[in-house]
């Protein structure tokens, strides 16, 4: 983090480099090295008529303390005032250099990024992320507020410190996860987006599917399909490093024939023939708590089509 440049630290270089312009004394190779790194980053954001007013306004300010008095020639009195004009000058970048701190420090979100290897980030809340690489995640000024906030791109897992009165939300690319204190992983690949829930209970919300609410051990996912939401149990098989999973809800809002028909072979571990002029009819379909069977005889119903089984395979047809 950058050391934070003060008011009184202004003060005090402004007034050295004046009383080097008074004494007529030169200005340190160290001191013009810093004046030119504030002037090229000062004037990216200040056009001429900008720099013009703020001088002008500053020089008037400063003649108040430094008045010509009467006796002083001319001449002087001209040096006098080129002086004031590059005091002026100094202030005006230590100003803008003052703005450009001001946002770093205090409205420019920190972003946190994991390049080749897991990066752990710990928030002011006590809440502990760990961004798997390749993540990114963004954490406003604001933090912690009312509302916790945090935006995710990629998978990571996060260990939320518990407040009832202060949700968490991660809000990832598409979908967001809320929670009031919990142990949960989000993955992101491609349109793919599942959340593993270790313990707690946290609230998933994806545009146009019901919210999905998940206790420990059960993941939610849209298995890379748009409006699809599932909830899978999973269950420590005989070896504990693998979970056996169920599908506990599946739900489809307008989503294409053959996506659905791909979720369930993949799922259910079956074959689903059909009209291939019926691919890309939408579906609406909430498959909750049903069999692999029951689930197929609700999907021909609503295409007003028959059932007939051979071994592993259903075909719908008319």
């Amino acid at each position: 983090m950058k050391k934070r440049l003060t008011s009184k630290n202004i003060e005090a270089f402004v007034f050295r480099l004046w009383e080097r312009e008074v004494t007529e004394d030169s200005i340190s190779e160290k001191e013009n090295e810093l004046l030119k790194q504030w002037k090229n980053l000062a004037e990216k954001d200040l056009d001429i008529l900008h720099l013009k007013e703020s001088g002008e306004r500053i020089l008037s300010g400063l003649e108040h303390y430094f008045s010509q008095p009467a006796h002083i020639p001319i001449q002087s009195a001209k040096s006098f005032r080129t002086h004031l004009y590059k005091i002026a000058a100094v202030i005006i970048l230590l100003l803008s250099l003052g703005g450009i701190f001001t946002y770093t420090m205090f409205i420019k979100p920190d972003v946190y990024l994991a390049k080749s290897v897991n990066r752990i980030v710990h928030l002011e809340d006590g809440s502990t992320v760990t961004l798997l690489p390749g993540a990114e995640l963004t954490v406003e000024k604001s933090f912690p507020s009312s509302t916790r906030v945090v935006d995710l791109k990629g998978d990571a897992i996060f260990s939320v410190a518990k407040s009832k009165i202060h949700p968490f939300i991660v809000r990832a690319e598409g979908f967001s996860t809320k929670v009031l204190g919990t142990v949960f992983k989000i993955s992101q690949s491609g349109k793919k987006k599942a959340v593993d829930l270790y313990e707690g209970k946290v609230a998933v919300s994806s545009p146009g599917v019901p919210v999905s609410f998940l206790k420990p051990n059960q993941k939610w996912t849209n298995f890379g399909i748009a409006h699809t939401t599932a909830i899978i149990s999973l269950k420590p098989g005989k070896n504990s490093v693998n979970k056996a999973s169920a599908i506990l809800s599946l739900s489809f809002n307008d989503v294409p024939l053959k996506e659905v028909v791909a979720v369930l072979e993949s799922n259910y571990h079956t074959e689903v023939q059909y009209p291939k002029e019926a691919e890309d009819k939408k579906i609406t379909a909430d498959f909750t708590g049903g069999t692999v069977g029951e689930n197929i005889e609700s999907l021909a119903f609503i295409l007003g089509l028959e059932v007939q089984k051979k071994e592993n395979t259903y075909i719908l047809k008319k």
